[in-house]
């Protein structure tokens, strides 16, 4: 399977434009420093509609009863940790952010999943699995920071067994009116005020607007992810089109 060009326009959008450093560090690093503040924000800023987005996503990777799950850019284990109800023999979390890893490793104890479920260091682009290893690939809110979009959704499929399935969730804009026009007033203006508040850094909450409007959404979406090898790719919006659930197999 080959890659395709990377033509992804959020590849340029960083959390620091005056950044030597990479995409991927830039986003590693930000990710590190607001760990401990993450899953707060994550719920507040979304007034909890994320936990109902991820039952719809898990709801998806049930249909294929999987006993093998990666959940790539797990970040805190959320996703990982709602898919353990569907009972799998294997769940592993891979992150480039190691201080989010180490928040979802204690609610992985907290739970006791901890013998099913595995985090670990990862990069999306070059993940240290054997090819059709899993049987589902989820990703939560990730895709949309990969420094190299098709190198990543590439590598998801090559670990993805032959009829197995991919998950994503991702942000995206709504419509209609008003939804489309309350959405952006508050992505614009009330949810980096109150991220830069919460989780003290200045750009976090700057970057995500800003990399949600330069990402290939919808159709667009889904023909990046036939050029990545899956097949039967779906956009599903959820919310008014607030965050989209997308699906294909392999």
């Amino acid at each position: 399977m080959q890659t395709v060009p990377d033509n992804n326009p959020a590849a340029k959008i960083v959390p620091d434009t005056a950044s030597n450093l990479s995409k991927k560090a830039q986003v590693a690093d930000m990710f590190n420093n607001i760990a401990g503040r993450y899953d707060f924000l994550n719920h507040f800023l979304s007034m909890g509609i994320d936990k109902g987005w991820r039952k719809i996503a898990i709801a998806e990777v049930a249909q294929m009863k999987p006993q093998t799950i990666l959940d790539v850019a797990t970040g805190t284990g959320d996703m990982a940790i709602a898919a353990a109800a569907l009972q799998p023999k294997k769940i592993t979390g891979v992150d480039i952010a190691d201080q989010m890893l180490e928040v979802g490793k204690k609610k992985i104890i907290a739970q006791n999943l901890q013998q099913t479920i595995t985090l670990q260091t990862g990069d999306s682009e070059s993940m240290p699995f054997k090819t059709g290893e899993y049987d589902v690939v989820m990703c939560a809110y990730g895709v949309r920071n990969f420094e190299h979009l098709e190198k990543g959704l590439t590598e998801m499929c090559r670990v993805i067994r032959p009829g197995g399935k991919v998950v994503i969730l991702e942000f995206s804009h709504p419509s209609g009116f008003p939804i489309k026009q309350l959405y952006k007033f508050y992505f614009r203006y009330i949810l980096p005020t109150l991220g830069k508040l919460v989780s003290k850094h200045s750009r976090a909450y700057t970057y995500l607007p800003e990399s949600v409007n330069a990402f290939p959404e919808g159709k667009r979406f889904c023909e990046i992810l036939t050029q990545c090898g899956f097949k039967e790719a779906k956009a599903r919006p959820l919310t008014f089109g607030i965050t989209t659930l997308y699906t294909a197999f392999k």
